[in-house]
């Protein structure tokens, strides 16, 4: 049995992950359960991981999974479409009567090269390699491509050095959204948006790094993050 907090908490990552391809950060779950400090949230994390919902992953700041939703969660999810796009652990022999599982079908993205999530660095053109990625993870409209994540500036919002993103192209993105801008058409970044009238921030997920400001004139929108692929 989940206290309220703890099924609130447990949706709002749910729901970020559905929308983003990645957990929300620290200050964004204290924001959205109202509490005071993110001591609050460090033991709320604690109980969902001790009753198995979640697991953080290890070496990895605040990098979250859901393993399983309650069943309140989970009805709510089979009705928008919820499907999950990790499956790790012992899985348990399926009913005789089960109905077979269809394979994943999977899509050959090109990926366009390494991409900060730290100091901009210089503008991505050349295709390296293609990476597979599960078409349910794409959306319905726009091209799609894929960047190796170089740098920890992301780290609070789960993407690592050395992750694959995958990323819808397009030219614009709402406040919140984590996007590829280029920076001055020369240097790309991976950042959080943040419009300030005619100004845009790219903010990053990570203290160390301070939020970058530009005249909206200098950032050009290159696409929004929709997945992640993470190798161990």
């Amino acid at each position: 049995m989940l206290t309220r907090k703890q099924l609130d908490l447990l949706e709002f990552i749910h729901r970020r992950m559905q929308k983003d391809g990645v957990p929300p950060s620290f200050d964004e779950m204290k924001e959205a359960l109202d509490l005071r400090s993110k001591s609050g949230i460090h033991r709320l994390i604690t109980a969902l991981e001790e009753r198995g919902f979640i697991r953080r992953l290890a070496h990895r700041a605040r990098a979250i999974e859901i393993v399983r939703l309650p069943d309140s969660l989970a009805d709510a999810s089979e009705k928008t479409g919820f499907q999950p796009r990790i499956i790790e652990g012992d899985l348990k022999p399926a009913p005789r009567n089960a109905m077979p599982i269809e394979p994943t079908h999977a899509l050959n993205l090109p990926v366009m090269g390494r991409i900060a999530a730290g100091t901009p660095i210089e503008a991505i053109q050349q295709i390296s390699h293609n990476v597979a990625v599960p078409a349910d993870m794409l959306s319905n409209s726009g091209r799609h491509y894929a960047l190796e994540v170089k740098g920890d500036s992301m780290i609070e919002a789960g993407i690592n050095d050395g992750d694959i993103v995958v990323i819808n192209e397009q030219s614009d993105a709402n406040n919140g959204d984590i996007v590829v801008a280029l920076v001055e058409d020369q240097e790309a970044t991976l950042k959080r948006l943040r419009k300030r009238g005619s100004a845009i921030a790219l903010e990053a997920a990570n203290p160390a790094y301070e939020t970058r400001v530009y005249r909206d004139d200098q950032v050009k929108i290159q696409g929004r993050l929709v997945g992640l692929i993470r190798t161990y």
